[in-house]
């Protein structure tokens, strides 16, 4: 609370400096201007409305994102337009573009060498999933790799044991990547375990997002690490209300030495390991990976710490410590890790599980905390449950986030209606972000079934095809599913001022 408050000793000041200054200029314009001038700059934002208005009925977008513009717009012409230009339109976002292109220029990507014909051995085995996953390297530009090992964690207290131990091993450097860090058993024990490392030579280097640990981590915090001789740097600062603000860095990558990739849902703090509780037992789920596709993962947080920091990550750190990685030892499938980009004009993850939802032909199972889905995506629930395929979703039955909680529940009765099978896990809150179909292809990471996940945040997921961690996570959904509540038609409020409540939270979902 003393770290939030801090923040907003900073930042409300400066919010209220561009909230007192729209005022002025939108009602206090009239008394200091020319009538022909307030004319003239009434009709120019009209004109833009005009302008926003039909490009974004014409554009090949989100329909409820662009629905919500249009309504914004239209009730509101001028500060509709101003809004939009700050936060609505992708053009906005270029300088962060800039520099994240700028960034990935002058690192080595991934080795996309071999990613053709590991493409072609997967469309041998399923031409179907092989050219989703074809199309996927392309949009996200990351290559496919062979699975060596990945091991997966039901819940994050498994995962800690096993990252403190390949954290202590580390020779060369140590990257990690988080939305939320909080101080508390959980990350002061790593800080203590990256200090050590650091202190024998190893180059520590920690992000994290502004906003997501805006209430837990500090400028204060920032320099009790460099004091141990770790490098520390918030993504995207939040100081005033910028068009980049909604961009965040959901994702969750820990490297070690190029060897080790951890990722999934956990942030570092307590309550991801139950060591605390807050919504009653928290699910969630994690992976360890080696081989190749480590290399992306490193990829991915060299480009978004060299576009952020004046301290670069050198390049002979990467490349004279870059291992060899062998040939798995036995056949373990094919994983593509990769992340999300609002930057991009793809919306990659709900492209992968739009497209995923139509090759399923027996069964597809999503975990997510929360669910406010596109119109393509919802409509690709409800067209997989109706042609005979196995559709669940498990959700959290205690809500960290009631009014997003309400809105989650909104879906349930249409997705009921076409025979999808909603489950709520009674003991707490599931934070977990997985799919798996058809018992060969499915993702872990930090992606979820909402607006900022799947269109406005930063995020990284990793597929697998026929890959033994998919059988772990199967037999986890299945055990999990019996400590949950399945939703059935008649457990659905009904009357019009509850269905009207829904609806306009519908309405507003993309800014929750």
């Amino acid at each position: 609370m003393k770290k939030l408050f801090g923040r907003v000793l900073i930042v409300v000041p400066a919010i209220a400096l561009q909230a007192a200054w729209f005022y002025f200029f939108l009602v206090n314009i009239n008394g200091v201007m020319d009538e022909h001038i307030v004319n003239a700059i009434h009709l120019i934002f009209t004109v833009l409305a005009v302008m926003f208005v039909t490009n974004l009925i014409a554009k090949r977008d989100e329909s409820s994102y662009r629905l919500l513009w249009v309504l914004v717009i239209t009730a509101l012409p001028i500060f509709g337009a101003l809004l939009y230009l700050m936060l609505g339109h992708k053009s906005t976002g270029k300088k962060l573009k800039r520099r994240l292109e700028r960034s990935r220029k002058q690192l080595v990507t991934p080795d996309a060498d071999t990613s053709k014909d590991l493409i072609s051995e997967i469309k041998q085995s399923d031409l179907r999933i092989g050219q989703s996953l074809e199309h996927l390297c392309a949009s996200a530009q990351f290559p496919v790799c062979r699975n060596d090992t990945s091991k997966y964690y039901p819940l994050g207290e498994d995962a800690f044991p096993d990252m403190c131990a390949d954290l202590k091993k580390a020779k060369h450097f140590i990257f990690v990547e988080y939305f939320i860090i909080q101080s508390g058993k959980f990350w002061d024990t790593l800080t203590d375990i990256m200090a050590e490392r650091a202190a024998e030579g190893v180059d520590v280097r920690v992000m994290y997002d502004d906003l997501g640990s805006i209430s837990t981590y500090s400028v204060k915090d920032i320099a009790g690490l460099k004091k141990k001789g770790i490098k520390c740097i918030p993504f995207n600062p939040f100081f005033l209300i910028s068009s980049q603000l909604n961009n965040r860095d959901h994702r969750k990558i820990m490297v070690i030495d190029g060897e080790v990739a951890y990722s999934g849902g956990i942030n570092l703090a307590d309550e991801y390991i139950n060591e605390i509780e807050r919504f009653g037992h928290w699910k969630d789920i994690a992976f360890r990976v080696t081989g190749t596709a480590v290399d992306s993962y490193t990829f991915m947080f060299a480009e978004f710490w060299n576009a952020f920091s004046i301290d670069k990550i050198p390049a002979d750190l990467l490349e004279k410590n870059r291992p060899v990685h062998t040939p798995p030892e036995k056949e373990n499938g094919y994983i593509i890790p990769y992340y999300d980009s609002p930057m991009r004009e793809e919306h990659t993850s709900n492209e992968l599980f739009t497209d995923m939802l139509s090759a399923a032909t027996d069964h597809i199972w999503f975990y997510t905390p929360y669910l406010l889905l596109g119109d393509a995506l919802f409509d690709a629930f409800i067209r997989a449950a109706r042609r005979g395929v196995d559709v669940r979703i498990m959700t959290p039955a205690i809500p960290d986030k009631k009014i997003v909680h309400r809105l989650t529940r909104s879906y349930y009765e249409d997705l009921l209606k076409a025979g999808v099978k909603v489950y709520e896990y009674t003991p707490g809150f599931v934070h977990a972000k997985a799919f798996i179909a058809d018992d060969k292809v499915g993702s872990i990471g930090t992606v979820n079934l909402d607006y900022r996940s799947l269109f406005l945040h930063f995020e990284c997921n990793a597929v697998f095809f026929k890959a033994d961690i998919l059988n772990e996570l199967k037999k986890d959904f299945i055990a999990t599913q019996a400590k949950c509540k399945e939703w059935k038609l008649e457990d659905i409020k009904k009357g019009f001022l509850h269905k009207f409540v829904d609806n306009l939270l519908r309405v507003i979902a993309p800014l929750l």
